[in-house]
């Protein structure tokens, strides 16, 4: 079975083969490699760019996604429905219909505060890169009006380039800000705005400022996420921006402050400067030490994001966010996104997402028995639509009550933005002139619900918040009705037995049934 596709050549990378369907299945390479060829493929433009092939491009405007085809994945399970009875509801065919599925969550433990979603979703952290920044204030005002939740990520305080610093510590970041506010503006009531740290983040004091500054009440202790296992990393275009974030303690290659990089810049031999933010360095001290912290600071709620690690580190995770009873458990497996990871490394490295929430019901299970805390769980890394939600939250039941998303939420707001602002032009484009020509109401099938909801602040609103709520809407509407055919009312009544697993090994990973197996007692029963 091959699990990578033009191994030596992506469109993520801008490269391909020039023997194209011919190429040697283990290297990548073309069958036969010929001298005379310029280099189209990863290997060859390597010789000439180097490390700039390392990334997707282009740098920035763009969010990418492995594309190994991974032995198991979510389409290897089917959703079963049921013709018996309803869950979460009375079981009478005029109340047990689709819209009355109620697909809302909480966030917190229970007798205490608790965070109240309208959609069980959060959109896993949007940090420092400029696809991200560029298209926040609507995807941030999109989740707002939408119910959900919605994490800031890392590095935001130091890029920018308006920092105010004291002692070292943030005295005043506009970018920050900004992005809380984006939020606050338009929130319901329902759903959140959390604020991630990394190491630079922890060291500046980010999360605190916030807290104190900015009315936030969840952050969230990042040990990584599903694209890489390094920190993340951004591309600066000038001089200037590479000596000041070198100056506030990042990594910054090649070094600016070296006179020779300096002239080489000057001279237009590269044109680029990489950003990199340090690893931590997890042990259980340090992190009850920092949920402490955390909680003196006026955290209300404290979140753990963790990555596609080791099943050691998954184990960790699990433990500590038991111990510390933290609100929050989101992992994040192998294969996703939002930003600019090295892309061989977001194809080769970590632990799938299915494999991963498989690992994660088992180390549940284990401290369930014995009585522990179990925070809230969302699982993330790849969930775009309506059958991955459903797979997503009966796989992990009955822990798992939120699903992440990153990447197809961002799609929605920037799909939504640029074609309301054309349709706000005049330009309506050809791709939805049947719909009509002259308002957003006839282009967004959700924008007069939206206007209902915002009344006069409808004409203020982001447009491509119409675009996330819309994508949403459609969301909810999708697995209403898988959950009304499966007989399954609430979230809370989802259970892994509302999928089988349609292989033997992908029954063996999750822990789910093999489709042939399934209800093998009740048959018997049925039956004699």
């Amino acid at each position: 079975m091959s699990f990578s596709k033009g191994i030596n050549a992506s469109a993520a990378t801008k490269t391909r083969l020039r023997t194209k369907d011919s190429y040697c299945p283990y290297s990548g390479m073309c069958t036969n490699c010929l001298d005379g060829c310029p280099g189209y493929c990863e290997i060859g433009k390597s010789a000439i760019r180097g490390k700039e092939l390392l990334y997707p491009s282009p740098f920035g405007k763009i969010t990418s996604a492995s594309e190994k085809d991974y032995p198991v994945d979510y389409s290897h399970f089917n959703i079963m429905g049921t013709a018996v009875g309803a869950h979460g509801i009375e079981a009478d065919s005029d109340k047990a219909i689709f819209p009355a599925v109620d697909l809302s969550t909480t966030i917190g433990s229970a007798g205490g505060s608790q965070l109240k979603l309208d959609l069980p979703i959060i959109v896993a952290a949007m940090g420092s890169t400029d696809v991200a920044a560029n298209n926040w204030e609507h995807l941030a005002a999109g989740c707002a009006i939408s119910g959900v939740g919605i994490a800031i990520g890392e590095n935001v305080c130091g890029m920018d380039p308006d920092l105010v610093l004291e002692n070292g510590r943030v005295k005043h970041s506009p970018a920050l800000e900004k992005r809380v506010k984006d939020f606050q503006k338009w929130s319901t009531g329902k759903g959140f705005i959390a604020v991630q740290a990394n190491v630079e983040d922890t060291r500046l004091g980010v999360q605190e400022y916030a807290l104190g500054k900015l009315g936030v009440e969840a952050v969230e202790i990042k040990w990584g996420q599903g694209a890489k296992d390094i920190g993340g990393e951004v591309k600066l275009n000038t001089l200037e921006r590479a000596l000041e974030l070198y100056a506030r303690g990042y990594i910054v290659l090649p070094n600016p402050t070296d006179p020779t990089v300096q002239m080489a810049f000057k001279n237009k031999e590269f044109d680029e400067f990489e950003r990199h933010s340090r690893i931590g360095m997890v042990s259980e001290e340090g992190f009850m030490s920092r949920v402490k912290e955390l909680r003196n600071a006026g955290a209300k709620y404290i979140f753990l994001k963790t990555g596609a690690y080791r099943p050691a580190d998954l184990a960790r995770a699990v433990k500590f966010a038991s111990e510390a009873k933290i609100d929050l458990l989101t992992v994040d497996g192998a294969g996703g996104g939002t930003g600019m990871s090295p892309w061989r490394m977001m194809n080769e490295w970590g632990i799938p997402t299915v494999y991963i929430q498989g690992l994660l019901v088992q180390y549940l299970d284990k401290l369930a028995s014995r009585g522990k805390h179990i925070p809230n769980v969302a699982i993330a890394g790849g969930f775009t639509l309506e059958d991955h939600l459903f797979k997503g939250l009966a796989l992990g039941a009955p822990y798992t009550n939120i699903i992440g998303m990153a990447r197809s939420p961002l799609t929605a707001a920037m799909v939504g933005k640029n074609i309301g602002e054309s349709v706000k032009a005049g330009k309506v484009p050809a791709e939805y002139k049947t719909n009509g020509e002259k308002s957003l109401e006839q282009i967004f099938i959700a924008a007069t619900e939206v206007k209902n909801m915002l009344g006069d602040a409808f004409d203020k609103l982001p447009v491509g918040a119409i675009g996330v709520y819309t994508y949403y809407q459609r969301l909810a509407q999708g697995l209403r009705q898988f959950m009304c055919g499966a007989r399954k009312f609430n979230i809370q009544s989802l259970a892994r037995t509302d999928i089988a697993a349609l292989t033997k090994e992908a029954s063996e990973i999750s822990g789910i049934a093999y489709i042939m197996d399934c209800d093998q007692g009740e048959i018997d029963d049925i039956l004699s």
